[in-house]
């Protein structure tokens, strides 16, 4: 496969740096077979020209991955904006399971005058091609013989929104494939994910995953007296998480073919395809099925374009058929619960390999009601406005992910990190902080004992505080003018508050908040406030939040919603003395 690359790039200041784009890969299978870039000032006069010893020559590889992957880069530093940057570069690969992707434009502030993408193919190799978010883009495509050319021109540059999708998700762009391909010494013929699933097995999978018969025996011993398949598996992978760590190794056929079972247990590391298998030889070892699964990790939500096949994905999970469906397993993690995806594979299209083909399927979707967060706090407030009492907070789900961190935390850090949580309350004192980590129903429970001396404000005999103290929801998107791209909620979640404000002696309550209720699609909000025994102030609260893709019609009623709930989070009481 040759790839020749034509790249004018105008850089108006120095945010725009990054985009230049003249750069390489390489590896034993790729050559750059030529690269050069000339620069131009703003009159169109050449400044510099670069030939291929002027660019940087470095691998890619990281603290934790081993690779033969390296890049020639351009390490230019701009002397005036603007600046254009001309780069020519070709290159020649023996692998042909990976055409590069075709797309106009690259990002946020980024617009394009031309982009133009040319391929020649040989039909017997069965090239495909389908083109995605093209809606408010123009693109000009075309056939003749064996050429195919796809052009897009005169595309405005977009800005950041908040609350907007990343741009990943919504930028243009065309994937190309071909049907018989050649990877890394490796034929393959994948007319459906079906045949690709059960090419990867064949070719890339089947055979790696014998153990040494010591490994055998001993997890067989671990695992004797269970007959349940999830209560074997618990054991297995909770056995993967004390004897491996993660590294990546991509050496040649190494970037997609997993490392031998029996090497992953000698050396005690490897990569998310390697964990990934020797988690699946250890579970046949003990007669539990189990799937290597590819998939797109990561926060931002990706999927495999299941409506196109190609070689897609950058990481690898297990997945153990439970019940009809499957349980999913993190094996690169020490630290992850049994069963626990969390955000960075979770929701989004992945294919379970197996022996008898691929399948297409959504891993584990987290609902509103699966994301929880439940808190119950006891607290007295003192004549001079001092807040001291207990607070417990019990996370699931999602919210789970978002605090498990603290687990991991020196006692010193975690003080520092909920003093910067709970930043609002000036001289928060924590007495004590105890968290408890249910692996097994995947729960994190934070106990705190807090002393807050200057809560309230005693002013004229009177005694004024917001009864919510710790879990106020402030954030108010902002507003825009003209809002250009569709507003994403990215995850639902329950929040739960039951808080009780123990009043001091001989004060009475001259004002308390009303009690609110209300509800739009994106979600739900409702505060209840009453008495008990005459000197206790009782607030029950809930927020409801819908995950979601919506309109950008509906931003500003999605504003208007979140500046409602933050508006009634601050309500205050007043107490009076008898």
């Amino acid at each position: 496969m040759k790839v020749t690359e034509h790249r004018v790039v105008t850089v108006y200041n120095e945010s725009g740096v990054g985009y230049m784009g003249a750069q390489a890969y390489f590896d034993k299978s790729t050559n750059v077979r030529s690269i050069e870039a000339f620069i131009y000032d703003k009159n169109g006069q050449q400044l510099k020209k670069f030939k291929r010893k002027d660019f940087k020559d470095v691998s890619v590889s990281s603290d934790a991955e081993i690779t033969d992957n390296r890049v020639l880069y351009l390490d230019y530093t701009p002397v005036a904006y603007p600046f254009t940057v001309v780069f020519n570069c070709e290159s020649e690969s023996q692998n042909t399971a990976f055409i590069p992707m075709w797309t106009p434009t690259e990002g946020a502030f980024f617009s394009t005058q031309l982009s133009e993408r040319n391929i020649t193919v040989d039909p017997s190799l069965g090239f495909r091609y389908k083109e995605f978010n093209f809606t408010d883009v123009p693109l000009n495509k075309q056939q003749q013989g064996n050429v195919y050319s796809f052009k897009s021109e005169n595309i405005a540059a977009v800005r950041n929104e908040d609350e907007a999708p990343s741009f990943s998700a919504v930028k243009p762009f065309v994937l190309f494939s071909l049907e018989k391909f050649y990877l890394e010494g490796v034929n393959g013929e994948v007319p459906d994910w079906g045949a690709m699933g059960k090419w990867m097995y064949t070719s890339l999978i089947n055979g790696t995953e014998v153990l040494p018969q010591e490994t055998v025996d001993k997890i067989k011993a671990l695992t004797a007296n269970e007959t349940d398949p999830l209560k074997k598996a618990r054991i297995v992978y909770k056995y993967v998480q004390g004897k491996t760590r993660y590294v990546s190794i991509q050496l040649g056929i190494g970037g997609w073919k997993p490392m031998l079972a029996k090497d992953v247990d000698r050396l005690g590391y490897g990569d998310c395809k390697a964990l990934s298998n020797y988690t699946r030889a250890l579970l046949k070892a003990v007669g539990v099925d189990s799937y290597c699964t590819v998939i797109y990790g990561g926060s931002n939500t990706r999927n495999l374009q299941k409506e196109f096949v190609s070689m897609q994905g950058n990481h690898m999970i297990l997945a153990i058929p439970h019940e009809g469906n499957y349980v999913w397993l993190e094996c690169t993690s020490q630290t992850n619960p049994f069963g626990h995806q969390g955000n960075f594979t979770d929701n989004r299209y992945a294919l379970v390999i197996k022996p008898e083909g691929g399948e297409m399927v959504r891993t584990h979707t987290y609902l509103p009601a699966d994301n929880t967060q439940v808190s119950v706090s006891d607290f007295t407030i003192s004549p001079e406005g001092a807040l001291t009492g207990s607070l417990k907070r019990t996370s699931a789900g999602l919210q789970y992910d978002d605090r498990f961190y603290l687990t991991r935390l020196s006692a010193d850090e975690l003080s520092k990190s909920y003093k910067k949580r709970f930043s609002h309350l000036n001289g928060l004192t924590l007495k004590k902080t105890d968290l408890k980590n249910d692996s097994d129903n995947i729960l994190l429970t934070e106990e705190l004992q807090v002393e807050v001396p200057s809560y309230g404000s005693n002013s004229g005999g009177r005694l004024i505080f917001a009864v919510n103290a710790f879990n106020q929801v402030s954030y108010v998107p902002v507003r825009y003018r003209s809002r250009k791209m569709p507003l994403e909620v990215d995850y639902g979640y329950t929040d739960s508050d039951e808080i009780i404000i123990n009043l001091p002696e001989g004060y009475a309550v001259e004002a308390m908040p009303q009690s609110v209720s209300f509800a739009e699609k994106f979600g739900e909000y409702k505060a209840e406030y009453s008495m008990v025994d005459k000197n206790k102030i009782l607030l029950k609260r809930t927020i409801k939040l819908n995950e979601g893709l919506y309109p950008k019609e509906d931003y500003e009623k999605y504003r208007e919603f979140r500046d409602k709930i933050a508006r009634n989070e601050n309500a205050k009481a007043v107490l009076v003395k008898k």
